[in-house]
């Protein structure tokens, strides 16, 4: 059976070469006996998916891909761009929306993470009124809330495109709303999403200020759609703030936990997650490759998914071995 190779992003000054985020991983699968190809990003990102893969060999055959996120649809015309030339993403498109995107992964998960509620859009229009107290009203109606669209919120802009206090205040969920759409722009994913705020552990004690649940959590790079996504909403800016969210991430590979470690956003910090209930929810989900972002809940019942995540566009915290990742990626 042929060894899976990785596909990186190439270093945009130096395209023989890793985009230096990754070349890290690029070294330590070469030092575990895999193989890497790269491809252009930003070809990809500008819908050029034939320009952006022709330094993969032909008849390269299984592929994952570890790099900068991609819309959903980019990564569909990768896809297919690779199958032309004989090779085979592990992570199908329909898999990589599914973990991607929170309307994909929330059915599953339900329960064991925040309450959502989304308004798909086609473009960057905020909903109008009537669909956002719709929304609302399917979360209670009342109550603090986050705005973030499908993969990811704007929480450096707390309380002006991202938190709200009250569900039951409409205008100022329109608002808010509005600026973020404002704020996104073309890189509006998928639509609007309402997230119940919930408070977390904070790893100085006490509860933390932000919802981890509205999830910024794949690799990003600044300038471009995926701008800031491997840090998460847990980081502060909301009531109560004072202190990191003792956060944990873990990637798993067919239903089982191949790495376990904190969040990069807080790459010191000890966690030791339970993941009695997410083990059973990840394999239901059924998508190869995913991470999830669990976080201990204030009143010490437990811990909340707070995000699901593609596992090839998710960030590593530094200072992580990711060695055993990348060689269960490659024995895959």
């Amino acid at each position: 059976m042929p060894v899976p190779a990785i596909l990186f992003p190439a270093d945009p000054l130096n395209p023989r070469r890793p985009d230096p985020h990754f070349a890290w991983e690029a070294r330590l699968l070469r030092e575990s006996g895999g193989e890497h190809h790269l491809v252009d990003h930003d070809a990809l990102l500008a819908g050029q998916a034939e320009e952006a893969v022709r330094r993969v060999p032909r008849d390269s055959g299984p592929l994952w891909y570890r790099g900068w996120m991609l819309p959903s649809a980019r990564y569909r015309g990768f896809g297919a761009a690779l199958t032309a030339r004989g090779g085979n993403l592990l992570t199908s498109p329909p898999g990589y929306a599914a973990a991607h995107e929170l309307p994909g992964w929330y059915g599953v998960f339900e329960g064991a993470t925040p309450a959502s509620a989304w308004i798909p859009s086609a473009g960057p229009v905020a909903p109008g009124p009537a669909e956002l107290a719709a929304a609302a009203a399917r979360l209670g109606g009342s109550g603090p809330a986050i705005v973030k669209d499908y993969v990811k919120s704007r929480k450096h802009e707390w309380h002006e495109a991202c938190y709200v206090p009250d569900l039951a205040d409409l205008p100022a969920v329109g608002r808010v709303v509005a600026r973020f759409v404002e704020l996104q722009g073309e890189f509006l994913a998928g639509g609007v999403v309402l997230r119940r705020y919930e408070e977390f552990e904070r790893a100085g004690g006490g509860p933390e200020s932000a919802d981890r649940g509205t999830g910024d959590r794949g690799s990003g790079r600044t300038g471009d759609a995926a701008s800031a996504r491997s840090t998460g909403d847990a980081a502060g800016g909301g009531p109560g703030a004072g202190g990191r969210a003792v956060e944990a991430r873990v990637w798993w590979l067919d239903g089982r936990p191949v790495l376990v470690g904190p969040h990069p956003d807080a790459p010191h910090q000890s966690v030791e997650p339970d993941l009695t209930e997410v083990r059973a929810l990840v394999r239901t989900l059924g998508c190869r490759f995913v991470t999830t972002d669990l976080a201990s809940r204030a009143d010490g019942s437990g811990w909340r998914v707070v995000e699901v995540g593609d596992g090839q566009v998710s960030d590593l915290p530094r200072g992580i071995d990711p060695s055993g990742l990348l060689t269960a990626l490659i024995a895959a």
